[in-house]
């Protein structure tokens, strides 16, 4: 089982010491929250902490150190001594683009998958007339998928395999995700207010 002795509050003193930027600390929230929520979903309950605090330090260094994106994550987990099994994890998600450590942990490909979708429904949202997650539709966000000039910073490709880590179909994936994020939205945007201020 996955644990941590890491508490949530160095976590976060962490992630605000190497970001300051408020879409890098909303999006960090977004997946710590999708991150529980689907560690639970999935029967990984008790690992819960665990999941939801690799959603949280996932992008530690991609502010600051974008160029050694999931290369200078180690050196900056170490201060506050995090476990191998997390470093590996936060580390796992850059698979294929900045890494060749791969996902092997179902934990480890979810975050794989969401990190990049969360960004996509994120986009998707703020084009609402609502800008919301809460009345958006699985059809609309797969319109917005197949869509290549929408946030096109946003790799389908990562995205397509990261469901087919996880064994999952694309539909499966963009409706768990959404779903998760459609629950979470309110906490997220109240945090993020409040670790901007």
């Amino acid at each position: 089982m996955h644990t941590t002795h890491i508490t949530r509050a160095d976590a976060l003193n962490l992630l605000k010491k190497y970001n300051q930027e408020p879409f890098h600390l909303l999006h960090a929230l977004t997946v710590e929250a999708v991150m529980r929520r689907l560690a639970v979903q999935l029967g990984y309950a008790d690992e819960a902490d665990f999941w939801a605090l690799c959603g949280l330090l996932h992008d530690i260094d991609f502010e600051k150190f974008p160029q050694e994106h999931c290369k200078k994550a180690p050196e900056l987990l170490a201060e506050i001594q995090a476990e191998p099994e997390l470093v590996h994890a936060v580390c796992s998600h850059g698979y294929g683009i900045t890494v060749d450590i791969r996902p092997e942990h179902e934990m480890e490909k979810v975050l794989f998958a969401v990190d990049e979708l969360t960004g996509l429904i994120g986009a998707a949202a703020k084009m609402r007339p609502s800008k919301s997650t809460q009345d958006m539709e699985l059809s609309s966000l797969k319109k917005k998928f197949k869509d290549k000039k929408f946030a096109a910073g946003c790799s389908r490709d990562i995205i397509k395999k990261g469901a087919e880590l996880l064994g999952w179909e694309l539909d499966k994936l963009l409706d768990t995700t959404l779903c998760a994020m459609r629950e979470t939205e309110t906490a997220v945007h109240t945090q993020t207010k409040e670790i901007t201020k």
